[in-house]
């Protein structure tokens, strides 16, 4: 069967209500306010009020015992909300892609040992009582699980097992009810799972292409897929592109670069959204919609005729460094059928005044401007009919998880919305540092990206951890991988 398939980052937070915290942690159902209004958008955006919002507070990150070997060895900290506590949860190596069980268990995905880990917690803990989950549908796939009884502390690391192995590079993990999907990087698996073991695999979605494809000869950037479940049971799988600005993908078959749909049983997948360059974030709203957190292209060309380096000289075609920093965004973007997001053609600027240096950048509902590489006359794709990007990341920030905490979302005024795990650039200077983000979710949308979590990156632009997924569990913690420190963190509020 075949498969057709930033300026500068916000430190903006929502006040924080410190009673309703103490509550959150205290009494048998989380007490947290009333949403709030959107953030206000990124420190970067011509509309900030970043200064009326407090800053992230330092706090140590604690290991638990067993956790301590390096880069914990020595004492780390991090910039996280005011009174919360970070504590490292779990060893991992080569932690990805994180989904809850129906019995409380963290599976974390290992491409890189064909694997999926689970995570079962400690004797330490003591486990929730589950209650009815409060959003409008069956939990999907990378959503938060439901709302339970308030945080237990955890003092003992949790026990860890191998759930299924020798998958090929395992990435993207779901579930609905007891059936458990796992996006290999050439198709799409099904389990049933129950008490900690799967049984009765079946591939639901065949033919995804990968670096054995013999039409690639080896070569795929992004080889590593993504799976969700939507509202109605069908399956969204993302699709990468094989290289920075390989156009050749839109024309493939199956087609790359793009978000997959298949029926809810399985079968031939049919192209949803093109032009998704490498949406690795793919996630279901709580109202049902689908959204993925893209890495955009490398290296873009100056697509105006001006001077840009003060040359004296127009730069259009031009790569240059200063350009590059802040181009194009990182999208995080709503995927309607039919949606195309542009790459490699189009790309969506965050330029307040386009092309000008040192411009306002602003990351929400940006639109697009000619890839002057790959579409300089505008006759591959009409840029300007593309619907602007509903929000954003700075240029290289990497997003690669994406999930929603839903109602009653995370303590004190955050409430529901999306996190993201911000992986860092690779081609930038200064490199964008690895976070964790959040975008509130309001009025059926996400506001303006938010820092959560910050501070694996040192001032020399050096790093010791790198998140990748960050998910809310059934004790309303977040739970953070992070594929460079090989570890699970747990983020709780005071």
């Amino acid at each position: 069967m075949r498969a057709a398939t930033a300026g500068a980052l916000t430190r903006g937070l929502t006040a924080l209500a410190v009673a309703a915290l103490a509550l959150a942690a205290c009494s048998d159902e989380p007490s947290i306010p009333a949403p709030e209004q959107p953030s206000p958008a990124p420190s970067g955006d011509a509309a900030s009020t970043a200064a009326d919002v407090p800053e992230l507070a330092e706090t140590v990150v604690r290991p638990l015992p067993g956790t301590g070997a390096a880069p914990f060895d020595r004492t780390r900290r991090l910039q996280a909300p005011p009174g919360w506590s970070v504590t490292v949860w779990a060893r991992v190596p080569s932690a990805r892609l994180l989904a809850w069980t129906p019995d409380r268990r963290l599976l974390v995905s290992r491409p890189k040992f064909g694997d999926v880990v689970e995570l079962i917690p400690g004797q330490g803990a003591t486990a929730p009582t589950p209650q009815a989950a409060s959003t409008p549908q069956a939990a999907p796939s990378q959503q938060a699980a439901p709302s339970q009884q308030a945080a237990p502390t955890q003092q003992a690391a949790p026990t860890q097992r191998t759930l299924v192995s020798g998958l090929n590079q395992p990435h993207g993990l779901a579930f609905t009810g007891d059936t458990l999907y796992v996006a290999e990087s050439d198709q799409v698996d099904r389990f049933t799972y129950r008490a900690g073991a799967v049984s009765g695999k079946q591939v639901v979605v065949d033919g995804l292409p990968d670096a054995k494809s013999p039409e690639l000869g080896g070569k795929y950037a992004h080889a590593l897929k993504s799976v969700a479940i939507g509202a109605d049971g069908s399956l969204y799988i993302s699709v990468g592109s094989t290289g920075n600005i390989s156009a050749e993908d839109r024309d493939a078959d199956p087609e790359r670069a793009t978000i997959l749909r298949a029926p809810a049983g399985g079968g031939e997948p049919a192209v949803f959204a093109s032009g998704v360059r490498n949406g690795t974030g793919l996630a279901i709203d709580p109202d049902g919609g689908v959204w993925t957190a893209v890495n955009n292209r490398d290296n873009i060309a100056y697509p105006y005729d001006q001077d840009y380096d003060g040359d004296g000289d127009a730069d259009r075609g031009d790569v240059l460094q200063a350009y590059v920093n802040d181009h194009p965004l990182e999208p995080l973007a709503r995927l309607t059928q039919g949606r195309d997001l542009g790459w490699p053609y189009c790309n969506p600027d965050p330029d307040v005044n386009p092309g000008e240096k040192g411009t306002p950048l602003s990351y929400t509902r940006r639109p697009f401007v000619r890839d002057v590489q790959t579409n300089a006359d505008g006759g591959k794709l009409d840029c300007a009919a593309l619907p602007p990007v509903e929000q954003g990341m700075g240029a290289h920030s990497a997003p690669l998880g994406l999930s929603f905490a839903t109602s009653p979302g995370l303590a004190g005024s955050y409430g529901p919305g999306a996190l993201v795990g911000i992986h860092g650039s690779w081609n930038r200077t200064p490199p964008r540092p690895p976070e964790v983000s959040f975008f509130a979710w309001r009025d059926g949308t996400l506001g303006p990206q938010q820092t959560l979590l910050t501070g694996f990156q040192d001032a020399d632009g050096s790093r010791w951890g790198r998140p990748v997924m960050a998910v809310q569990g059934p004790d309303q913690a977040l739970y953070v991988s992070d594929d460079m420190a090989g570890a699970v963190y747990r983020v709780t509020p005071s």
